[in-house]
């Protein structure tokens, strides 16, 4: 068992020394890497953290594409979707030429390592086996030679050719290991790894970049419908010089306008600061392709004095010079292309935002002239009642007018108030006319009885209507009116029994109680206090009727006869408020009534009402007293 291992053992023990030599020569020496001259312009982090920057600067569209909403808007984002694309595409064309800059210095470097003394160290090995290989092989093909020769195989031939294959067997195992440990150590290169780890990591952003990766981008044709479909409902308005727009429109659209241009100024910062990014990196290419014609012109005059053998390693030196001024230029000419179109996306921009300045303004001032126009159509009515106020005290005296102008007078203030104020901040009248009836039929239905109770009181308060200090009757509920209000009234009853006079109790009702059939309102006329009251007297069988009406008569006139004069007065005064004669006289009538069994005389008689009370007594004393004394007195009829 250990006879088999042995030639692993030797052979791992004969590769540790080549080993050795790949791992130091995979780590140069910092010194050797000070001395290697830099033909690329950025390291990879710096592509990198380039590309980032490009990438986000790119994902500003998504913002612009919000922002936009007028056919106009939409142009500009166009043609800078379209800068942008050629804008990513330069960008990854600088990252991999830089990248393969970078990958040439990894091969100048791994080249430069190779012809260090490791290297030679290696190479001396793997040509030694290869000198034994090739022997073995050929001491392998003469004994073939030499066994095919003889008439018989002899066994001395056979074993030598069976040793001669082992000793090429481990040859070839010592070269395999060789291979795969300088394989290995290729494939850990430090350098190497970067610059293939750089061209993926490049090409994987790329992906995710439609315009890097050359797809189609499908926010180009979503970001046409959307904003398309967006503008004729914004287009129209937002610049705020047509249309029946509202004052509420016209400030959402003022606050929109300045947040697209705060939008439009970020976009262009953040292109600023990408286009300075641009212009730093151009520098260093610059000196770059400053240094590789210089050192051509040197190459050139060294060529004039060289001979053929220096001919030769100039040449050299020409093609490795040719290739790095291309990959530079590949380098500065995007760079230069990024500097115009940064330049014309930033051109679009301001125009861009002159555009929405302009409207931003005319929409400002719009605005302005209509809450001026606002505020002067509230100026005007506010005026105006006050003017009307003023005028109901110069010239109507009557309180009763005077209040009943002031409440039409608030009335007419307000519903124009509230009028102006709702076609100026309503942006369609149709909507608000419908929603006002909506809502009008609602509080109709579910406030019935109070608005018919509010109709109540413009009739209250009519011609012939009631005031505070009158003296009602509704139903069976006498009193006196001490509050008369949009709603609701409030009497203060009064005692219908003897001397009127208040009960301490307080009766409310709906003025919608003018409109019901039953109960019924009654009330004196304004400045009347006047009321006919009536007494029935039985009179004894066989009187002089003639005689005892003339003396009831007689009794009922010189009890009023003290208020005579006002009984008069308001006679008159309720013939003139009426237009009719129908008030009558104002002296007392007596009207008999015969029956079969008894005569019955009817008394009426007009009363003050203050004095009520009192005049009923009195005349109530006189009347009996005529009535006691028909007995005794008067003659009785045959």
């Amino acid at each position: 068992m250990l006879e088999k291992l042995l030639p692993f053992v030797l052979l791992i023990a004969a590769a540790l020394p080549a080993v050795a030599a790949l791992a130091s020569a995979a780590d140069p020496k910092p010194a050797a890497d000070a001395a290697k001259p830099r033909v690329s312009v950025m390291t990879g982090d710096q592509v990198i953290e380039i590309l980032d920057e490009t990438v986000d600067w790119y994902r500003t569209l998504g913002t612009q594409q919000q922002a936009a909403t007028q056919p106009s808007d939409l142009l500009i984002l166009y043609a800078n979707r379209q800068t942008a694309d050629k804008v990513m595409g330069l960008a990854f064309e600088i990252a991999r030429a830089n990248a393969e800059l970078l990958s040439s210095e990894a091969s100048d470097a791994q080249a430069a390592d190779e012809a260090s003394a490791a290297a030679q160290s290696l190479r001396q090995r793997e040509k030694k086996l290869n000198d034994q290989r090739s022997a073995i092989q050929a001491e392998m093909d003469s004994v073939r030679r030499r066994a095919a020769a003889a008439k018989k195989g002899e066994p001395d031939l056979q074993a030598k050719l069976s040793e001669l294959q082992g000793e090429l067997d481990m040859v070839n195992a010592r070269r395999n290991l060789l291979g795969t440990m300088a394989q290995f150590a290729n494939e850990n290169d430090t350098n190497g790894s970067n610059a293939n780890a750089l061209k993926t990591h490049i090409d994987a952003i790329a992906a995710s970049v439609p315009a890097a990766s050359g797809l189609p981008a499908p926010a180009a044709s979503a970001t046409s419908t959307a904003s398309s479909s967006a503008a004729p409902l914004l287009g129209p308005h937002e610049d705020g010089s047509s249309g029946r727009v509202g004052i509420w429109s016209l400030a959402a659209n003022v606050v929109r306008l300045s947040s697209k241009m705060s939008t439009i100024d970020t976009v262009d910062q953040h292109t600023a600061d990408l286009q300075d990014v641009f212009t730093k990196i151009r520098s260093a290419p610059m000196d770059q392709l400053k240094a590789l014609s210089a050192r051509s012109d040197v190459l050139a005059a060294q060529a004039n004095a060289a001979n053929g053998a220096t001919l030769k390693g100039i040449r050299d030196q020409y093609d490795t010079l040719a290739w790095l001024f291309k990959q530079t230029a590949a380098i500065l000419t995007p760079l230069s292309k990024e500097g115009v179109l940064l330049k014309q996306y930033r051109h679009n921009l301001a125009n861009w935002r002159d555009a929405t300045q302009k409207q931003y303004h005319d929409a400002l001032k719009v605005l302005g002239l209509r809450v001026a126009v606002l505020a002067g159509l509230l100026a005007i009515v506010f005026v105006a009642a006050e003017l009307w106020r003023r005028a109901v005290f110069h010239y109507v005296h009557e309180p009763r007018r005077q209040y009943r102008l002031l409440l039409v007078r608030k009335i007419v203030l307000w519903c124009l108030v509230v009028a102006i104020v709702g076609s100026t901040f309503a942006s369609e009248l149709g909507s608000l006319v419908t929603f006002a009836g909506l809502i009008t039929a609602g509080l109709a239905v579910a406030m019935q009885s109070v608005l018919v109770s509010v109709v109540g009181y413009f009739f209250l308060i009519g011609k012939y209507g009631i005031r505070v200090g009158d003296r009602v009757q509704i139903g069976n509920v006498t009193g006196e009116v001490i509050d008369l209000g949009l709603v609701r009234m409030h009497l203060m009853e009064l005692s219908g029994q003897g001397p009127l006079g208040p009960t301490g109790r307080v009766v409310a009702f709906a003025n919608s109680i003018v409109f019901q059939a039953s109960g019924g309102l009654f009330k004196q006329i304004p400045g009347v206090n006047l009321a006919w009251h009536e007494i029935t007297l039985k009179l004894p069988t066989g009187v002089n009727y003639a005689a005892t009406k003339e003396r009831l008569a007689e009794a009922v006139s010189a009890v009023i006869k003290d208020y005579h004069d006002d009984i008069v007065r308001q006679t008159k005064e309720i013939q003139k408020s009426t237009a009719s004669s129908a008030a009558g006289d104002s002296q007392p009538q007596v009207q008999l009534r015969f029956s079969a069994a008894e005569v019955e005389a009817l008394v009426r008689y007009p009363v003050h009402l203050p004095h009520a009370a009192e005049i009923d007594e009195r005349v109530s004393e006189e009347l009996s007293n005529v009535v006691a004394s028909l007995d005794s007195a008067t003659p009785r009829l045959t």
